[in-house]
């Protein structure tokens, strides 16, 4: 490769193609059901079952970020919540101009207190309790799937 085509390779070319992924977080909203832990899901723009995500914020910490989104996409108003990830897990990101972006996605737990009635996102998703077996089998993504049953078994010591 002549130095010319390999400065272009390494300066302009492969950081576009090995881009790592965009980074957004998500809160892991939970409480103690009467059978057990349950975890809160919400529905994501398409009808698929997540976790409340979004983008981190200016002026907040990631975990804080989480927490907001917990708010707006699910009502969530208190709770005591975790500053130290559980782990992260890959999605994807779909727009509505058909874009796609890869996403690391850290999830932040938050065991909830209180939950609002009315929040600001819901008129456009459905929320649910349920266990953290049943919610596994809900979401798609693995990687969250793997961080559910990982949450599960730390709960069950």
């Amino acid at each position: 490769m002549t130095s010319m085509l390999q400065s272009f390779w390494t300066g302009a070319l492969r950081p576009l193609i090995l881009r790592p992924p965009a980074l957004q977080v998500a809160a892991l909203c939970h409480r103690d059901g009467a059978s057990g832990p349950e975890v809160l899901l919400v529905t994501s723009s398409s009808g698929r079952w997540i976790l409340p995500k979004g983008w981190p914020i200016d002026g907040l910490t990631a975990a804080q970020a989480a927490q907001q989104e917990a708010w707006e996409e699910a009502g969530v108003t208190s709770g005591v919540l975790g500053e130290t990830a559980l782990g992260s897990y890959l999605a994807e990101k779909r727009f509505d101009n058909g874009a796609v972006v890869p996403c690391e996605v850290q999830v932040y737990p938050l065991r909830v207190t209180d939950i609002a009635d009315t929040y600001p996102e819901d008129d456009r998703r459905e929320r649910v309790w349920v266990p953290i077996s049943k919610a596994i089998a809900m979401v798609n993504e693995d990687g969250l799937q793997q961080l559910l049953a990982q949450f599960a078994s730390q709960k069950s010591e």
